[in-house]
C-alpha cells in the first residue's frame, strides 16, 4: 500500500480525470446550468442535468484543469460562494423535479480569498449543509480527487460517499496541519500518515461507504474499464436509493452524518 503523501500528490496531478470528462464519460445529452442568480457563474464549479440509462439526474462537481490556462480559468477548481449558492440552486432544482443528484468532488478547499470572504464564503458553505441534510432526493457524493475541508465537505453531504482509491478527505492539507501543529510545513508527509485522509483509512473509519480502485494487483487500471465499472455501480446505487421514500432518504443521511 502507497505511503499517505504517496497518495497526496497522486491526488493532486494534473491528469487526474476532472468532472466534465466523467460526465460525457457516464451521462447521455448532459446540459450545463450557469449562474447563482444573485451575483454570477462560478466556473470552479460544472453542473447541469444529463441522463443516466434513460433517467434524468443532476450532477454537479467541481472543475480542475490538466494545464495552467484551465486551472486559473477554473480558479484551481476551489470556488468562490457563488459556486456553492449555484450548485445549491441545482440541487433544490433536481429536488422539485424529483432528480437525484450525483456530485464529483475534487478541490482543496472553498477559495479563501478577500472578495469571497466579503460575498460571505462561509454562510455559502453552511447554507448547503444545511440544505443538502434536508433534500428529499438521493444524493450520491464521489470524491475523485482532492476533498479539503469544508469546501469539499458542502458538496459531500450525501445518503452515500465513495473515493476513487488514491484521492484524499481531509478536514485540512497536511501541509497546514504540519504547520498549525508542528509550525513545520516541511512534516507535511507525517501529518499525512496522522490525519487518515486516505480512501483506504477512511473505508475503515466508516467515513466513506466504497472505494473506487484505481488498480488490481498492482496494474493500473485502464480508464475505460474504470468509466463503464463506475457508471455500473453509479447506476445500481441510484436505483436502491430511489426506492427509499423522502422521509427515509433524509434519514439516512441524518443519521449517517450523525454518528461521526
Amino acid at each position: 500500500m502507497a505511503e499517505a503523501m504517496d497518495i497526496v500528490s497522486i491526488a493532486r496531478q494534473t491528469d487526474r480525470i476532472t468532472t466534465t470528462e466523467l460526465i460525457e464519460a457516464i451521462f447521455d445529452d448532459f446540459i450545463e446550468l450557469h449562474g447563482d442568480r444573485s451575483y454570477k457563474d462560478d466556473a470552479a464549479i460544472v453542473g447541469g442535468i444529463g441522463m443516466l440509462n434513460g433517467q434524468p439526474v443532476t450532477i454537479i462537481g467541481n472543475q480542475k484543469g490538466h494545464d495552467l490556462e484551465e486551472n486559473l480559468k477554473r480558479n484551481f477548481g476551489s470556488p468562490h460562494p457563488e459556486g456553492y449558492r449555484k450548485s445549491l440552486r441545482l440541487m433544490k432544482q433536481a429536488e422539485k423535479f424529483n432528480r437525484p443528484i450525483i456530485t464529483f468532488v475534487n478541490t482543496s478547499g472553498a477559495y479563501c480569498g478577500v472578495e469571497a470572504e466579503e460575498r460571505g464564503q462561509g454562510e455559502a458553505l453552511a447554507k448547503n449543509l444545511l440544505e443538502m441534510s434536508d433534500l428529499s432526493v438521493p444524493i450520491l457524493s464521489i470524491i475523485v480527487g482532492e476533498g479539503g475541508s469544508g469546501g469539499a465537505l458542502a458538496l459531500a453531504a450525501g445518503n452515500k460517499v465513495w473515493m476513487m482509491e488514491f484521492s484524499i478527505y481531509s478536514i485540512l492539507s497536511p501541509e497546514g496541519f504540519a504547520s498549525i501543529l508542528w509550525k513545520d510545513s516541511k512534516r507535511a508527509g507525517e501529518a499525512a500518515e496522522i490525519m487518515k485522509l486516505t480512501s483506504y483509512d477512511l473505508l475503515e473509519l466508516g467515513v466513506i461507504d466504497r472505494i473506487i480502485y484505481e488498480e488490481k494487483e498492482g496494474e493500473k487500471i485502464s480508464y475505460a474499464q474504470l468509466l463503464n465499472s463506475l457508471k455500473e455501480d453509479i447506476e445500481i446505487e441510484i436505483k436502491q436509493l430511489t426506492s427509499k421514500s423522502k422521509d427515509q432518504l433524509i434519514e439516512q443521511r441524518y443519521n449517517r452524518f450523525r454518528k461521526f
